[in-house]
């Protein structure tokens, strides 16, 4: 169960996959926002959002690394049919929503979506001049400003050709995402002068720390599979120097791993010899 509304949730990966994966929701989140608005300026953010995504595409081999993910908790999933203390129906459900997700990677083009920036001239020129401030304007790259004039039914339809090789993708981490923020459940703790340890037990790849809205402070979190720790630090005037919050912090945690949302006892749930 996700916290309340008016917990803020600040999210530290553990690996480079969920690195990978959370950067990418990211982009895919923007891309999809910026889609709704038709104006110039709207487009010329999709269009950036699309292609700062094929470019965390380009960086590493992202679908084999999300079939292999995916892989893993249904194979860990499939290991937990015969468990009492498992839900059978909401496993079933989600087994059939991996199987899609995979089934849709499998199907995708074989053409790696990053390979548009290789492929296309038009967007491989944007891409190249919009690492320079105001690359992108009009008498730096004629043939976008001409682009950008037509109708806005041929630009949708051009992005909308662009976008459609990302949406295997994004069910895809969508779902993987999904499964590990609902890992575990949240536990209030609190932070002594700012500052708390915690060693963990098990395998882990999602810290997420849950700060309430009224505190003004965010955590500096330092993690790794033997030990996580956590700073609070006072955001205060953003003109001037954060500092170390020194009185208590009341805030949630949790620990996420694969598949630890549909068995009772989770593997990620904090045990009190696990604080310190």
């Amino acid at each position: 169960m996700e916290p309340a509304e008016e917990y803020i949730a600040f999210e530290q990966p553990l690996n480079e996959r969920t690195r990978s994966f959370l950067r990418l929701e990211f982009l895919l989140a923007e891309l999809e926002h910026h889609r709704r608005d038709t104006s110039d300026w709207g487009v010329r953010a999709s269009v950036r959002a699309l292609l700062d995504t094929l470019s965390v595409l380009g960086r590493t081999d992202l679908k084999s690394e999300l079939l292999k993910d995916l892989g893993e908790q249904q194979a860990a999933l499939q290991r937990f049919a015969a468990r009492s203390d498992v839900s059978q129906d909401r496993l079933r459900r989600v087994l059939d929503e991996i199987n899609a997700a995979l089934g849709s990677l499998h199907q995708s083009a074989a053409s790696h979506p990053a390979a548009l920036l290789r492929e296309n001239d038009f967007l491989y020129a944007i891409h190249s001049r919009s690492a320079i401030p105001g690359g992108t304007c009009r008498f730096d790259l004629a043939p976008y400003h001409r682009w950008l004039c037509r109708s806005p039914d041929a630009v949708e339809h051009d992005l909308d050709l662009w976008t459609r090789r990302l949406q295997a993708f994004g069910v895809g981490v969508d779902l993987s995402l999904r499964l590990l923020r609902t890992s575990s459940q949240p536990h209030g703790l609190a932070a002594k002068g700012g500052v708390f340890l915690h060693i963990p037990q098990a395998h882990y790849s999602l810290v997420r720390v849950h700060v309430p809205q009224d505190c003004d402070v965010y955590p500096e979190i330092s993690a790794s599979k033997h030990r996580i720790a956590i700073r609070f630090m006072t955001l205060g005037d953003v003109n001037t120097r954060s500092v170390q919050e020194t009185r208590d912090v009341p805030f949630r945690l949790q620990c996420c791993s694969p598949a630890g949302a549909l068995v009772g006892n989770a593997t990620a749930q904090l045990s009190p010899q696990d604080v310190t």
